[in-house]
């Protein structure tokens, strides 16, 4: 279990992620295809082509990437680079980390028959760097790159998710409904890790970013900076069917409706998933809303319809 400590400055100090981090996203997703998980990205339906589509090759498409993430366990820091624009500035400067902070994140790796692949990336190797400059470019741009906008529609409607939840219950109710099986027991997160640890944010407080691929927790501490927690963003495969007594009291296909959205989506998507037009997606989307069951929020040009509160008690009495 991992104990996250709450210091008097940090609630105020909670900041949240508004997108993945897209080179931790690349990394992530090669541990996806190596070792798919049961937990939240191996429950969409969506990655069952995508990873029909690039697992054969894998190996040498991703190259060191392949041997810099493990089945499980922590990945090296410097696969995390959030302030880079895109893929490539994110892999140039991961290959620009310095040599001894190589070192040391390549030290903790376990035993790799292989070593030597990495073994010259942690000596600082001008011609390893550059190797990993092109293996996380070819890699991202063959493999992640088409899946790119369904990533950055995840997590815009579990952006809004949580927006909603800070407007209505503060910092506390966010750290309270982040994951199932993650406890906010003031002052302290409990996490699901493998391992045992507590870390006292020490007042510099905690940054959340939402993850497409990651199966569980992953945490990335820096003693001068804020903790980062990257946490798996939890998005259903199908919509759940409503009852028999939530189709009565609203009609079957207006409970339908209400039952897609237990993850937000937009109209489009709401849609597809309740089997309707867009219009009659919209309509019912609609009398949902004036009734409180819903929420509509707009992100940028797109609409993102989520659950109230009310309709979360609603669909959970259905």
């Amino acid at each position: 279990m991992l104990r996250i400590r709450f210091g008097p400055a940090d609630l105020a100090r909670v900041t949240v992620a508004t997108a993945p981090d897209v080179l931790l996203e690349t990394a992530l997703s090669v541990r996806h295809l190596v070792a798919p998980a049961p937990g939240p990205a191996g429950r969409r339906g969506e990655l069952a082509a995508w990873r029909r589509a690039v697992a054969p090759g894998l190996a040498a498409r991703a190259g060191v990437l392949t041997r810099l993430v493990r089945p499980t366990g922590g990945l090296p820091d410097f696969l995390y680079q959030p302030t880079a624009r895109d893929a490539a500035s994110a892999a140039e400067l991961a290959a620009r980390t310095p040599t001894a902070r190589l070192a040391a994140e390549l030290a903790v790796l376990p035993e790799d028959p292989t070593a030597s692949l990495t073994r010259d990336l942690a000596q600082g190797s001008p011609a390893a760097r550059r190797r990993l400059f092109e293996d996380l470019t070819r890699y991202h741009r063959s493999s992640v790159a088409p899946l790119w906008p369904a990533v950055l529609n995840a997590a815009a409607a579990d952006r809004a998710l949580r927006s909603e939840t800070l407007l209505r219950g503060g910092v506390e109710a966010l750290l309270a409904t982040l994951q199932p099986g993650w406890r906010w027991e003031p002052p302290d997160l409990l996490v699901p890790f493998g391992s045992s640890h507590t870390v006292e944010l020490c007042g510099r407080g905690l940054h959340l970013v939402p993850s497409y691929f990651a199966a569980g927790a992953l945490l990335v501490y820096d003693p001068s900076a804020p903790t980062v927690l990257v946490r798996p963003m939890p998005v259903a495969d199908r919509a759940v069917a409503p009852g028999d007594v939530l189709g009565a009291l609203l009609g079957r296909t207006r409970a339908q409706v209400l039952a897609s959205l237990s993850t937000p989506a937009g109209t489009t998507a709401l849609a597809e998933r309740a089997a309707v037009s867009p219009a009659t997606a919209s309509e019912h989307a609609s009398v949902l809303r004036a009734a409180g069951l819903i929420t509509t929020v707009r992100d940028g040009s797109r609409v993102l319809h989520a659950l109230t509160p009310l309709g979360e008690a609603l669909l959970a009495g259905g």
